[in-house]
Formats: C-alpha cells, structure tokens, sequence
C-alpha cells in the first residue's frame, strides 16, 4: 500500500530567536500546507536539518505535529543515520511515537545498503519505510539496481537527475518519489507516485498543479526554486519568513 499519492512537503523545522526547537509554530505551518493541499508532511528530514535534532526535540516534533494534523495526512518521519545503529533507534522512537511511515537516508559509505535497510525495516515493524537515495548528503547513495532487493515501500529520489528517474521506474515496481522541484510535470506524466518537496513549504499550490500537469507552474517554480536553493536551509527560511512572518533561524547554513 502506498504511503501517499501527490505532493508531500519536506517540513521546515523552526526555531525561536535563541536557536530553540519551536514545535507550535512548526506544526501551525504544517497545518497551512495541509490546508493548501499538500498530501503529507514528511518532519525531521533532511529540509528539517534533522542532524541538528536531539531525539527528545524530535518526538516533540512529531507529537505536535501529528496533534494538529489530526489524521488528515500521512507525518512521516526521517529517520536516516550514518549507521544502521543509530537508523534502527530513530526508527524505533518515531515508530513509538506514531509516525504513518519512516524515510530513511542511507547510510554513509555503504557499498551494499540491504543490510542497513533491512534493520530499519525491522525496526519499522508493520511501519512502512521509504528509502532515500540523496547522494550528495549520503555517500554513495543507493544503486538502482538494488532497488528491488530493498524491504522498503518506496523510495524518494533528490539527485533531480531526469535519466536516473526513467532508469528507476523501468528498473523498480515500488513507489517513486521525486525530491526536485525541476522534475515535478515530468515525474506526474511518467508515473511517479508522488514528489517530497522544501519548495511545497513556500508554494505548495504550484508544486501541486505543476505534479498534475500543469507546465505553466512548472516554469513559474523554477525563478522561486533558484532563489531559495543556496545557501539551504537559510535561503529558503527567509523567503518562508517573508511571507508568513515565520523564524528565519536556523541551526545549519
């Protein structure tokens, strides 16, 4: 069963003017994009500088959001580590704690990534888990050919890389998910599941119509997508700040 169909958001993580984890004003800025349409709320991933987290500020993350959520979409929750050690206890404390799916970055340095996945899922337990292939953040990132053999659902792919998204809806049965804005109107028409965006935090609409179609949002994405992308996160919170009066704080970038 799919985890989600359309767009989900890659949630920013807000912090107050002294760099503390601020989970009201997070899970009130998840309720706007639930508003606006997007179909799940992925927090403490990568857009939601999860290595700055602690695991006590994590689960707060996730019970306020899912409290003000309240089941209208999936939260799923990025558990990804360096280590498989470390993966299998964020799995565990999310899964706990009522996480609808994990999304975990592969871990570093790993030239065969079924062992790690494998604790993860076993982790996970009846939680579906989605793979994350983001090579620039984890190295090497997963193979497409070790797709299948992976006991994940799914797997969201931010390399924006438009020949490898072909190679892995040919190569791959389970769900796919693009993390590029750039690939949203080619990944819907292809036969993506889905997209997990940082730019659905600021244009959850556009990315919405662009996903279903609509080239017009893809174009008028593409000017917010450059100014926002670097330096990240702070580009993109101070444009979020701008227009919803939100922290522009951040504890990386």
């Amino acid at each position: 069963m799919s985890v989600f169909d359309g767009v989900g958001v890659a949630l920013v993580t807000l912090f107050d003017a002294d760099g503390r984890l601020d989970t009201d004003a997070t899970a009130e800025h998840a309720e706007r994009l639930v508003e606006a349409g997007v179909a799940a709320v992925v927090v403490a991933g990568s857009t939601g500088e999860a290595p700055t987290l602690d695991t006590d500020e994590r689960l707060a993350l996730v019970a306020t959001v899912r409290r003000r959520i309240a089941g209208r979409v999936p939260v799923v929750v990025g558990t990804g580590a360096p280590s498989a050690r470390q993966a299998v206890g964020l799995t565990r404390a999310a899964c706990d704690h009522g996480a609808d799916a994990v999304l975990a970055l592969s871990g570093l340095q790993a030239a065969d990534p079924r062992p790690y996945y494998e604790a993860v899922r076993d982790a996970a337990g009846d939680v579906p888990v989605l793979a994350y292939h983001f090579p620039t953040m984890a190295p090497p990132g997963i193979p497409v050919a070790a797709l299948a053999s992976l006991p994940v659902v799914g797997v969201k792919d931010s390399t924006g890389d438009p020949d490898r998204l072909l190679h892995t809806l040919d190569a791959y049965d389970g769900d796919v998910y693009v993390g590029s804005s750039a690939l949203l109107t080619m990944a819907g028409a292809v036969g993506c599941r889905g997209a997990i965006l940082a730019l659905a935090n600021l244009e959850p609409r556009g990315c919405v119509e662009a996903f279903g179609g609509d080239g017009g949002a893809q174009r008028a994405l593409a000017p917010v997508h450059r100014r926002v992308a670097s330096p990240f996160p702070r580009g993109l919170k101070e444009a979020l700040a701008e227009s919803f009066g939100t922290s522009p704080v951040c504890r990386m970038g």
